[in-house]
């Protein structure tokens, strides 16, 4: 039958189709396996490790994100169907006062933390699902009491709404993470203040937004707090208050208020002033701020006052119609430091009552010849400079050791070796003649080598060993006319030191 088909055409048929057919299909055919070579040479080289390198960080973000939680499971295996109670926590105080549109922050301006703790141990919580769960921050009444045994139907009745045609409470990201069980609040401030609620005080709470099977999370409260008119930051007192606060910054004194006003008329007008009138004349302050302050109110605007950083200046000054070699040491608001008498440094708790009248008298006459007072960074530097004193010696007491005999002072050692001379009866008044040497006071350069008087060595040896050889000299040598001579020769020189010392602080002076 097929050949007869063949032939009723009336063309033979060709098995296999024509050769055209055949060679098309056969380079198709070669030229896919021509592509698929280079794919596989030059292609897979370079697709292989990118897809191997996204596959791999699929897979560990994928078990990453269950570990945690498999972790807690595992914990949980021994009594899976028993509940953990878990609260929440402020771990800072609000900075208060609060203020409408301005950041709640926490102590020292830092963010206020929340953290999930564990009340059997009171630790924080950092692993497990609620470890790293969603927070929401929310107003409470200010009368609710968060030391009861509350719940969280007791919190859900005592939230605060806005006022009606007003904005929400709170403004800013309400909502905060955990992370490791520490939730950190971002920007947030309050939109209305808090006289309009009935006991005029706001509370912050915080709760868990998400919810975990077997695990219950009490919310937290944070203490009353006043939320004023942002109108009211500009009467703020500062804690501590600056210097050069305006004296109204100070506890009890309100702005233009009756205070304000006497200190005004009395030109009192910052910290500084206030601080300073205090130390000259307490009595006369108070007299300014009259009957109304109350002594109550008195002692806590000077413990504001007080409160006040000073810096460490020191300032110098000698009055000329006060006793010759005697200065006042006081601070930048007139508080006694101490006083310089001898050119010795005596501070205001070694001072009598005498002294320190003496003493606050001068500094009022200072304040009125400032051009005449001496400023330095510290007690320290004033010592080293106006006194020249060593700064081995600007402690307490005296550091004899690396002091050259050349740089000794008259902190009393003249008259102490005098008593002692005088005890052992080697003094006589012989030995004022031998003190000061011509030419003293005329050319520093003409002085006494006191080394080679006490017959020492090196010429700039320090006291401690000039004393230690003078006292074993005198031990080995026998009492006679050579140990009142060696007695005089060690007054004499001590004396003159104090004296040549005397002259330069007078000539640092002029």
């Amino acid at each position: 039958m097929s050949q007869k088909r063949e032939f009723e055409d009336g063309k033979p048929r060709v098995e296999g189709g024509s050769s055209d057919d055949k060679r098309r299909r056969f380079k198709s055919v070669v030229q896919e396996v021509m592509r698929l070579q280079t794919v596989k040479h030059f292609l897979e080289p370079v697709l292989e490790p990118l897809i191997r390198k996204v596959v791999k960080e699929e897979v560990e973000l994928a078990l990453g994100k269950h570990l945690a939680g498999f972790k807690w499971i595992c914990e949980q295996e021994i009594h899976p169907l028993e509940s953990r109670n878990l609260q929440l926590k402020f771990l800072n105080n609000l900075s208060l006062p609060v203020f409408t549109s301005a950041r709640v922050e926490g102590d020292e301006g830092q963010a206020i933390r929340v953290g999930l703790i564990d009340p059997s141990t009171g630790e924080i919580v950092s692993s497990g699902p609620a470890s790293s769960a969603k927070l929401e921050f929310f107003v409470v009444e200010g009368y609710f009491d968060k030391d009861s045994d509350w719940t969280a139907e007791d919190i859900r009745n005592n939230i605060v709404r806005e006022r009606a045609g007003k904005k929400p409470l709170l403004s800013g990201n309400v909502f905060a993470l955990l992370n490791d069980g520490i939730g950190v609040m971002d920007e947030m401030s309050f939109t209305d203040n808090s006289s309009w609620t009935r006991s005029r005080k706001f509370r912050l709470g915080v709760r868990m937004v998400d919810q975990f099977d077997f695990v219950k999370i009490r919310e937290a409260v944070t203490e009353s707090f006043v939320v004023r008119d942002h109108r009211g930051e500009l009467y703020r007192k500062h804690h501590p208050p600056s210097l050069f606060d305006e004296v109204w910054r100070l506890e009890k004194i309100g702005k233009d208020g009756a205070f304000h006003k006497r200190l005004h008329w009395s030109d009192i007008n910052t910290v500084k002033d206030f601080l300073t009138h205090f130390h000259l004349n307490s009595s006369k302050l108070r007299q300014i701020l009259g009957t109304g302050m109350s002594s109550k109110m008195w002692e806590i605007t000077l413990e504001h006052a007080r409160s006040c950083v000073l810096d460490s200046s020191v300032h110098v000054y000698q009055a000329p119609g006060f006793q010759k070699k005697t200065a006042v040491v006081f601070n930048v608001v007139a508080q006694v430091l101490g006083l310089l008498v001898d050119f010795q440094y005596i501070p205001a708790e070694k001072l009598s009552e005498i002294e320190k009248a003496q003493a606050e008298e001068m500094v009022t006459v200072a304040l009125s010849h400032l051009h005449e007072v001496r400023s330095y960074d510290d007690e320290i530097s004033m010592m080293r400079n106006f006194l020249n004193v060593p700064a081995s010696q600007t402690g307490v007491g005296i550091d004899y050791s690396g002091l050259s005999l050349t740089s000794l002072d008259g902190y009393g050692l003249v008259s102490s070796l005098r008593n002692t001379a005088e005890c052992s009866g080697q003094y006589s008044d012989d030995a004022d003649m031998e003190v000061i040497p011509q030419g003293l006071y005329e050319d520093d350069d003409n002085l006494w080598s006191c080394s080679q008087i006490l017959g020492l060595e090196e010429p700039q040896s320090d006291l401690q060993s000039a004393v230690d050889e003078f006292i074993s000299q005198n031990n080995a040598a026998s009492v006679g006319k050579a140990h009142s001579r060696r007695w005089t020769k060690l007054f004499s020189v001590t004396k003159w030191l104090s004296v040549f010392k005397n002259v330069t602080v007078r000539k640092n002076l002029k």
